[in-house]
């Protein structure tokens, strides 16, 4: 199965879904000691973990397109991806996350809950498809091994 919309736009169009959730629930707003600082902290450590994974795909000369996980060339297990199996993803939840504690809305986190729910069907199910197709047995011992997310 191919994918059709890259997991940025996705992120995207979920940030402006929190937005105007934001702009427009009357209820739900919550403040906290250290709010800013938590979502400028998640903010930065979805930066590392993208830039880590990435570099991890360029350093061993495996593609880095969503859309095409057939493309792929090698299996990487190793650096951050012995902890989590997608953590371009997580990244992308990371910034989401810190997108909703800037907001300061509540309902904000079954956004990035629907988010999750988005990219597992949708996308990371096509890929994990795909990539035991190819892989066989190794990608089906990494599963069991490394978790989804985190």
């Amino acid at each position: 199965m191919k994918m059709k919309v890259p997991p940025a736009l996705v992120m995207l169009v979920f940030g402006g879904l929190m937005y105007v959730l934001d702009m427009f629930l009357p209820f739900g707003d919550f403040e906290f000691f250290g709010k800013q600082e938590l979502a400028m902290f998640l903010f930065g450590l979805g930066i590392l973990v993208i830039l880590i994974s990435v570099i991890q795909f360029f350093m061993t000369r495996t593609t880095v397109d969503p859309l095409n996980p057939k493309k792929t060339s090698n299996l990487v297990t190793n650096g951050v991806y012995k902890f989590t199996r997608n953590p371009m993803y997580l990244g992308m939840l990371l910034f989401l996350l810190a997108f909703g504690l800037k907001l300061g809305n509540a309902f904000n986190t079954l956004v990035a809950a629907g988010f999750v729910s988005y990219l597992n069907r949708f996308q990371i199910k096509p890929e994990e498809e795909a990539l035991k197709e190819m892989f066989g047995k190794e990608y089906s011992i990494y599963c069991k091994l490394t978790r989804r997310w985190f």
